[in-house]
């Protein structure tokens, strides 16, 4: 490993030494934390691109806590339980009037009460959803991992990365109706700022006194998994020990529903509501509407055993790519998928036939779901049938931004209970989506699940893939 090492370290250009010597240079004395992490990036890009990066330093990053608002419930453990039943949390859409529109139907949250998370009535008054409900999700997580008096001590090693697709879209769309309808003087002054994607961000920073970074991620469906990813990084190159991330939206409002409608992207299948969903089926004819939250407490594997935290499962890889192809459909080649896919399983460390089972990101799409299933049989090759492959959107509908963060949390949970929920509606078979969706009815992995990836395709091309591994503790 040695020799080969020096062979390989040999290739490098001068630019990838001159990174090399930044870095040891920054070891060796006393150097802010932005200048080393901007010495490990350099390196690290450098080294990737050689095919060095088994060598790369980084820390392990463990998830110690986990919050949840979805259609099917207010909590991660009621959001479960529903999930393993097969419940469906679609439904007739009760928040706004859509009866002179194709589809009537949606994943909505229900009965959400902002006060019991803390959120004072008169400031929920002047939150989107999307700010409430990630709020809601991350008081959750803090509460979970038992690491508020931590964040009150350490706020400047501690952050908030959270994914959205358009953020406070609801407070903007009620802005405009209110101007158009009654006048600008009846507008309130805070909603230009609360509509804005980085709000759920920063009240959970707020909240919290996470002052070393608050960041979101806007990159449509993809978001929340991204997201995530983009929290490790933080932690792994040691700017942050901690930091909560996830994913969220909330747009259950007219404007989506006539835009999607118009797409004919949304399944028409109104009665009854909960079978609408059917990813994989052949006869899935769209997506539904969801909306939610759910965010993590991730920590440095050092950091978390420092102070005994439980821990519920390990982040071992991600990545991020772009189809460059097509502002809706997917790339029938599927090659950012693919390759979101394999750098996801480089970046951890993991050979394909290591993975037990893929939470898809399977909107019941006529293209997506088999373009997936296309990728998911080219990464994995033979392998790919010995998979368990399930979607999660089957039972709350497409979050968006959420969506990943929410679908992260069902494979920690897998992992955790040995459990894999189903993907319901699964009722005719598709020639070309042929793999084992864990229809209907939920499966118990008698020896547990190792190593799981979770993978969210959006709008505009983006794609994100997380990898995610049963904690194996040091030793």
């Amino acid at each position: 490993m040695y020799d080969r090492l020096l062979s390989l370290l040999r290739e490098l250009p001068s630019e990838g030494r001159q990174a090399l010597r930044e870095l040891l240079d920054a070891l060796e004395r006393p150097a802010s934390d932005d200048r080393l992490a901007h010495a490990l990036n350099r390196l690290k890009k450098i080294l990737y691109e050689r095919g060095l990066s088994d060598f790369l330093p980084r820390r392990r990053v463990v998830i110690t806590g986990m919050g949840a608002i979805t259609p099917l419930g207010h909590s991660v453990e009621e959001t479960w339980e529903r999930l393993v039943k097969g419940e469906s949390g679609v439904d007739y859409v009760q928040r706004i009037d859509v009866s002179d529109l194709p589809t009537r139907i949606a994943a909505e949250v229900k009965d959400f009460d902002p006060s019991a998370f803390g959120i004072d009535r008169k400031d929920a008054r002047r939150m989107a959803r999307a700010s409430q409900y990630a709020l809601a999700a991350a008081t959750q997580a803090v509460e979970d991992a038992n690491i508020q008096d931590v964040l009150a001590r350490e706020g400047k090693r501690a952050g908030v990365v959270i994914g959205t697709g358009l953020g406070g879209f609801d407070l903007y769309e009620s802005l405009l109706l209110k101007a158009g309808a009654k006048g600008v003087w009846r507008v309130r002054p805070f909603d230009a700022i609360g509509g804005l994607p980085n709000i759920p961000a920063f009240h959970i920073s707020e909240r919290f006194g996470l002052r070393g970074l608050s960041s979101t991620v806007v990159t449509a469906c993809a978001a929340g998994t991204q997201a995530l990813g983009e929290a490790v990084d933080m932690i792994r190159h040691g700017v942050l020990d901690v930091v909560l991330g996830g994913g969220v939206e909330g747009l259950i409002v007219r404007t989506f529903f006539v835009g999607f409608s118009m797409m004919k992207a949304l399944s028409t299948r109104n009665d009854p509501p909960q079978k609408a969903s059917r990813p994989f089926d052949a006869t899935r004819d769209g997506f539904v509407i969801g909306e939610g939250a759910a965010v993590f407490v991730l920590e440095s594997l050092e950091h978390a055993l420092q102070r005994g935290a439980k821990i519920y499962a390990e982040v071992l890889g991600h990545s991020a790519t772009s189809d460059a192809y097509h502002m809706a459909a997917p790339d029938p080649e599927a090659k950012g998928a693919i390759m979101a896919m394999r750098r996801a399983l480089q970046d951890a460390r993991v050979e394909p036939e290591e993975v037990q089972y893929i939470n898809a990101h399977g909107t019941s799409t006529p293209l997506n779901d088999k373009t997936e299933t296309y990728a998911i049989k080219q990464v994995f090759g033979e392998h790919a049938y010995d998979l368990a492959v399930n979607s999660t959107k089957s039972m709350i509908g497409h979050a968006f931004g959420g969506a990943g963060a929410i679908e992260a949390m069902a494979v920690v949970k897998s992992i955790v209970t040995g459990i894999l929920h189903p993907t319901i509606n699964y009722e005719h078979p598709d020639p070309e989506c042929d793999l084992d969706y864990v229809p209907n009815v939920a499966r118990k992995v008698k020896e547990g699940i190792r190593v799981a990836i979770s993978n969210s395709f959006g709008l505009g091309g983006q794609n994100a893939c997380v990898v995610i591994g049963r904690y194996e503790p040091v030793g």
